[in-house]
């Protein structure tokens, strides 16, 4: 790969990584799992770059692939959970005291549970809304309507907040 593709992958990953790491922590079930989740979405961007077209804007086009990473992986893992029976792991209490919550982290854990609720397709644009990406750019990254991105975000926002509601 020529150094100014290196560059350009190099400069967009630093502008948009908090971003990426945002939509994996939307899948994964803990911080190894975002991890793993941000690495397999790096390495296939880092593989995909040379057919990058510009038909998107290259954080958009990012977006798209951490989003399918995500499903993907997310897809293998529930077929393995149907196989295979996970065993909890042993708790020790009392090692160290719990830090204390604020009501801002407290909502914040409230509306990541519920998020995790919503089935795919819902997760995935409430995920890219709360980035703040436009409608536009989601309608891009989904290959839905701008007008049906709009939609399912009131209907989203909705299903939060009652879930939320419920959760209180």
């Amino acid at each position: 790969m020529d150094q100014e593709l290196e560059n350009t992958f190099l400069r967009a990953l630093e502008q948009h990584q908090q971003k990426l790491l945002r939509i994996c922590s939307v899948y994964a079930e803990d911080a190894d799992d975002k991890k793993d989740l941000f690495q397999e979405a790096v390495i296939n961007i880092w593989q995909a770059m040379p057919s990058f077209q510009e038909k998107a804007s290259l954080g958009t086009w990012m977006f798209r692939i951490t989003l399918n990473v995500c499903l993907r992986l997310q897809s293998k893992q529930e077929k393995k959970r149907t196989r295979f029976l996970k065993m909890d792991s042993i708790t020790i209490e009392n090692i160290e005291p719990e830090a204390p919550h604020t009501e801002d982290h407290e909502r914040l854990i409230k509306l990541r549970a519920c998020i995790k609720k919503l089935n795919d397709a819902d997760r995935a644009v409430i995920t890219l809304y709360l980035e703040e990406l436009p409608y536009r750019e989601i309608s891009e990254i989904t290959g839905l309507t701008e007008n049906h991105v709009a939609v399912m975000v009131k209907r989203i926002k909705d299903k939060l907040l009652n879930c939320i509601i419920e959760r209180s």
